[in-house]
């Protein structure tokens, strides 16, 4: 007889191998024809809400993989809080201003000469275009990752409704007090010809100059300090060319100075390392405190201009000469201390990094004409020789210098007048918003105090997030949210031409942003001023101008907060977000300007929570580039591997660090998944028959046991997954399949669910807790690996889905706690000793599976069980207490236990191969029972 067809074998639809990079596509297009998104919403209606906000990705160029391991980190915490039970929303969204942008549509055009030859208006049309077509592109190329999310409505910067909120959100800026346009020194990008806030710049590596000169101080401040002779503060730079601006030299307030017996003035603290390096060569003649300085004037050895001697905190003694350059109209030191003193703020430099007609008129340089029109970092040498003697020492040296995010050409201080958002004023109307919340009687605090108390409150992931963001909020001067550009959204106030003055009357800006809502912010450019202004203003058209500059594209994603979350415009969730989810270089970008701007306006963070991760490297941790060969770009992956295991690295990676890729980690992910499928297929095949579940106090002690496991490890990892530890999740989730689940249950209970009657309890038993278990399972990993759960759930049997149309019908339910029935760890340990002993066995070709053996014990653990269980449990043929009459084969110990095995002495049972038959080729009483039924 062949008895296999009396065996129960497993069988299932669903699939050993995936076929993700063919059929990922089609489910995908599926979820969009059945608007899963808006299901999920109606599914969880009345739900406790979890809102993720997006921080917007710029819309120019394709997806590289940082976007997809961002966007896949997203979907995976939105969809976790899904099957929680949560009600989510997730409303993607863009940046369509700034340069990159107007950088392309110039790259298209042929160059800046041919841009500056178009209209305004049409510059941004063609920008509007470009950023339009790459949203679409984008959009497609998210949703290929199996991204859900309001992909009919996301949020784009550049819709009208948005540019006239960003605009709203400016006004509020400027109604709460903390709006200010002044001259001063800003980071300036001359190759762009732009201002820059401190998000846009980066740090790289240049040479520089490294010069000490010499300024003599002047006959009245000689006779004042009672010096005869030579006597000149030592002032070093690393920017000569700043030399013509010079309006003073700052001096360390707590600190001596010393004149020199060769009549140099430096800080006693650094005389010998300045003797030590040729600077000066002479010994203290005379010690001063630095406050006897204080409003001396010396002379400029470069144009015998005045420069005061000032006090300033900012001076330190760890290098240099303790007295430092000051040229208030190119640093922010300079201008700080030059308000204190009222120095003259003096730039004779123009946009273009350039010396202008200031450098003639001033009389700044010898030979002026020499120097007009050319280039700051070309006029250098020049300038050191001017000098002449006063210049003690010149060096070159490599130093970190700040360079354009952009162009990557060094950038400079330069003072112009420039809109900023005052860090350290103090917002009005927060005693309202106290009354609001229940807190009457608190003092005003300033934007910078609000913004750090804030953080404070702030769950952050990593915990080093909080330091990070707290101290950049510390350190940071005002924001300066103007950009002479043309793609943004405008600063759109009108000046008195007579007066200079900037009209803040709610009415006008109200009736502005009226028109931006209606006709986006292009009307700023396409329309006069009287068609500007409300009818019937007070105001007259041919008295006002318009403000040309642009907002920072910063504070386009800064206000989102406002646009996507306040007004009524999206669905996109609650105002504070429980969750901002970026990269870690964004503390000092989009973290800080929405935390800014909502202070600023509602006096509070926009967020509850912000959650940092990584960038992704290559395997051997060095950054992508294209010139290295080392860039795996998502579009790669997705036809080499399919998207399932894309989110599988994600998830399975530490994001908190740099994030290493390569085909060799894809593989071993693939592996993973490999295996995580034919876990899930072998219990759907083990469970294909099954109607109704066992209650758990009717199992055998093995399913009671897997189920303690499985309650106490999946419990485990939703706890990691619901803190955002997908890494530490995955790690014991896997530990558990491969281990206790894969390596042990499932090989344990095959004799059962085979050879058993189709309905006898212990099989029913078992394919009850494999059921649980898949089902728990299924809900927990569908976050993650949704195409696969969906694909799952298609095939499952009703057991599982009951009246579930797709995975999105699932919710995730926590199996019940229970007690083990057994000292576990004992049991592990001896299936552990017993099969040590076992490889050697087979090694030696003395048995070719573990069905041929027997064990002998007296351990109390073991024989307490159900003797089949406790069989079932080495995968025997038998257990028993007495001695062995044959030959041990081995022995181990567990504790004071012994273990003994030897060869089973029954016949192998042609249908379950164990050792249980009376006879050779008869079938044992169990499957005799079996067959004959």
């Amino acid at each position: 007889m062949d008895y296999k067809e009396t065996l129960l074998l497993p069988t299932t639809s669903f699939a050993m191998r995936g076929n993700l990079i063919n059929n990922e596509p089609k489910r995908y297009a599926a979820w969009d024809e059945k608007k899963v998104y808006h299901k999920m919403k109606q599914k969880r209606a009345g739900a406790e809400s979890f809102t993720l906000h997006d921080g917007p990705p710029y819309a120019n160029g394709h997806i590289h993989i940082g976007h997809a391991l961002n966007k896949v980190l997203k979907d995976i915490i939105i969809k976790h809080n899904y099957f929680s039970g949560k009600s989510v929303r997730f409303t993607p969204g863009w940046d369509c201003h700034g340069l990159p942008i107007e950088q392309q549509v110039e790259k298209k055009l042929g160059g800046k000469k041919k841009k500056e030859q178009l209209e305004t208006a049409e510059i941004r049309k063609l920008c509007r275009e470009h950023a339009a077509k790459f949203v679409d592109i984008q959009r497609d190329e998210f949703k290929t990752l199996g991204i859900i999310a309001d992909w009919e409505k996301p949020y784009v910067t550049m819709d009208y409704r948005f540019e006239a909120n960003i605009f709203r959100t400016l006004c509020d800026v400027a109604k709460k007090g903390l709006l200010i346009e002044r001259s001063k020194p800003v980071f300036w990008s001359w190759a762009e010809r732009t201002a820059l806030a401190e998000a846009e710049v980066e740090y790289e590596d240049k040479e520089d100059y490294s010069i000490f000169i010499a300024f003599e101080l002047n006959d009245d401040a000689k006779a004042k300090l009672g010096i005869t002779g030579k006597a000149a503060p030592v002032i070093w730079t690393t920017t000569p060319w700043t030399i013509p601006a010079n309006t003073g030299i700052s001096l360390n307030p707590n600190e001596k100075y010393v004149l020199t017996t060769d009549g140099f003035i430096v800080a006693k603290e650094l005389l010998n390392s300045l003797v030590e390096s040729g600077v000066v060569s002479g010994t203290v003649a005379k010690e001063f405190d630095a406050k006897e300085f204080e409003n001396l004037v010396a002379i400029n050895p470069l144009n015998n201009r005045e420069s005061r001697l000032v006090l300033g905190e900012h001076v330190l003694v760890d290098n240099g000469t303790g007295c430092v350059h000051t040229a208030p109209g190119h640093g922010e030191d300079d201008y700080r201390v030059g308000l204190v003193y009222n120095l003259e703020v003096v730039m004779p430099v123009d946009e273009t990094g350039c010396y202008d007609e200031t450098i003639v008129r001033e009389k700044l340089i010898p030979n002026a004409e020499n120097f007009l029109g050319r280039h700051i970092f070309k006029s250098n040498e020049d300038l050191i020789e001017l000098m002449g003697e006063a210049v003690l020492k010149v060096d070159k040296f490599i130093h970190s210098y700040p360079h354009c995010w952009r162009s990557h050409t060094p950038l400079i201080y330069r003072a112009t007048k420039q809109w900023f958002i005052s860090v350290d004023g103090t917002p009005e109307g927060q005693g309202e918003s106290r009354s609001e919340r229940g807190q009457p009687g608190l003092e005003d605090k300033t934007l910078r105090e609000i913004a750090l108390s804030e953080v404070e409150k702030t769950q952050f992931i990593p915990e080093t997030g909080r330091k990070r963001l707290t101290s950049m909020v510390e350190n940071r001067p005002d924001w300066c949210i103007s950009r002479q550009r043309d793609w943004g959204v405008p600063i759109a106030f009108f000046r008195v031409k007579a007066t200079g003055e900037v009209l803040l009357d709610e009415k006008v800006l109200n009736f502005v942003a009226m028109i931006f809502e209606m006709q986006g912010s292009d009307a700023w450019y396409s329309m006069d001023i009287a068609q500007l202004l409300y009818p019937g203003c007070e105001y007259k058209p041919e008295e006002l101008e318009k403000v040309t500059d642009i907002l920072d594209v910063w504070f386009d994603s800064g206000s989102t907060w406002n646009s996507v979350l306040k007004s009524r415009n999206y669905d996109a969730g609650e105002y504070p977000a429980d969750l901002y989810v970026e990269g870690s270089d964004q503390h000092r970008g989009w973290f800080q300007s929405s935390l800014f701007l909502s202070s600023a306006v509602q006096h509070k963070a926009p967020y509850k929570g912000v959650l940092t991760h990584g960038f992704t490297v290559d395997e051997k941790g060095e950054k992508m580039s294209k010139s290295k060969g080392n860039v795996i770009a998502p579009e790669k992956v997705l036809k080499e591997y399919g998207s399932e295991i894309l989110r599988l690295w994600v998830a399975s990676s530490d994001y908190q660090g740099d994030l290493k890729i390569s085909q060799g980690i894809l593989k071993q992910t693939s592996e993973s998944y490999r295996k995580l499928r034919n876990t899930f297929r072998i219990m759907l095949a083990n469970i294909n028959d099954l109607e109704e579940l066992t209650a758990v106090d009717a199992m055998g002690d093995l399913d009671k046991w897997i189920l303690s496991e499985a309650s106490r490890v999946l419990s485990e990892v939703h706890k990691q997954f619901s803190e955002y530890n997908f890494v530490n999740g995955m790690s014991t989730l896997n530990n558990f399949i491969v281990n206790e689940l894969s390596g042990m249950y499932i090989d344990m209970t095959k004799d059962n669910l085979y050879c058993n009657a189709k309905d006898s309890s212990r099989r029913r038993a078992s394919q009850s807790a494999m059921a649980m278990i898949t089902k728990t399972l299924l809900t927990l990993m569908a976050p993650i690996l949704t195409y696969t759960a969906d694909e799952i759930v298609d095939n499952a049997p009703a057991i599982i889905k009951q009246d579930a149309e797709d995975i999105f019908d699932m919710t995730y339910t926590a199996l019940d706690a229970i007690e083990a029935p057994f000292d576990a760890e004992y049991m592990v340990k001896a299936r552990e000793g017993f099969g040590a002993i076992v490889d050697g066995l087979k090694k030696e070709k003395i048995i070719k599976a573990t069905l041929e053996l027997i064990i002998y014990t007296e351990s109390k653990t073991v024989l307490d069980m159900n003797k089949t269980d406790a069989e079932d449990w080495f995968v025997v043929s038998g257990i028993y207490e007495d001695k062995p009459q044959e030959d041990a084969l081995g022995s181990f110990k567990v504790g004071d236990d012994t273990f003994t095995i030897a060869k089973a002495t029954q016949h192998k049972c042609p249908r379950c191969w164990k050792y249980q038959s009376d006879e050779e080729d008869k079938v044992c009483k169990r499957c005799e029972e079996v067959v004959g039924a």
